[in-house]
């Protein structure tokens, strides 16, 4: 395709940046808005990867454009938005995808491997979001969507560091979508359960309810064109999640105790 075939379609296109686009969930979720006729401004750290993601979609109605970045470091990341902003055009949605797992228990637990996980997972999504409001906030409208897990309702079993970073991304998700209600702009926290990707690929325990990541991509963009707070998938999962999260404190940690006992070894 020519780049000024590339130009036309951007000006009739809605135009959203993902996070962690180069695997599993966001990967998919990019191909998917693409086939959807979005302009997807594609972010990760590997650059091949999302070439060849950029590749492969060169026949859909929309366009993946690639633009690398580790959400780390947080000068990279403006940079990053304000370059979408001004080559492309205004950005209309914000994929907040990327993040790292690395399944701990009480025997491994680590201080770096939970300070990695905060890093990544927390702080890597605090940057973009400060970096892109002050777009939204100009133009009183956009839509942003944080990514955590099901893992963040309450805590699970070799998911110490994991757990506790999506959990606060969910209350950080809440608070900020309270604080821009009345300022047109559309906040939504994703929960996914198990899904087969390259993280989940290295558990060596059950994973119960386990989605196909094509699946899920289909149920998270059915999710973003909808009004609802909170997309989960697959849903039974997190209901069974909630319903059980709704038990004091020392029924909840003996429940899931017996539960899992034997099964994440």
């Amino acid at each position: 395709m020519s780049n000024h075939n590339i130009s036309q379609k951007r000006k009739s296109q809605k135009i959203v940046w993902i996070t962690g686009a180069s695997s599993g969930i966001g990967r998919e979720t990019a191909k998917r808005l693409a086939r959807d006729g979005w302009t997807v401004c594609a972010s990760a750290r590997s650059e091949d990867k999302l070439k060849s993601l950029s590749e492969e979609c060169t026949k859909m109605p929309g366009v993946i454009m690639p633009f690398p970045c580790d959400v780390t470091d947080e000068g990279k990341v403006s940079k990053v938005i304000k370059t979408i902003e001004e080559s492309v055009g205004q950005i209309d949605m914000v994929l907040l995808n990327a993040g790292t797992y690395i399944s701990n228990s009480v025997e491994d637990f680590t201080a770096e491997s939970f300070k990695k996980h905060v890093k990544v997972n927390l702080e890597g999504t605090v940057n973009c979001v400060a970096a892109i409001l002050p777009y939204l906030l100009k133009r009183n409208e956009g839509h942003i969507a944080i990514v955590a897990s099901v893992a963040g309702y309450r805590g699970l079993p070799r998911s110490i560091s994991y757990g506790a970073t999506k959990a606060a991304l969910q209350n950080m998700a809440e608070a900020l979508a309270i604080e821009t209600l009345d300022k047109n702009i559309k906040i939504q926290i994703i929960n996914p359960g198990f899904v087969k990707t390259p993280l989940t690929d290295k558990n060596d325990f059950y994973m119960p309810m386990l989605m196909e990541v094509e699946k899920a991509a289909d149920k998270l963009v059915k999710g973003l064109y909808s009004d609802k707070f909170e997309i989960t998938f697959p849903v039974a999962f997190a209901e069974i999640l909630k319903f059980i999260g709704l038990l004091p404190h020392k029924l909840y940690i003996r429940l899931i105790y017996k539960i899992t006992k034997g099964k994440l070894n």
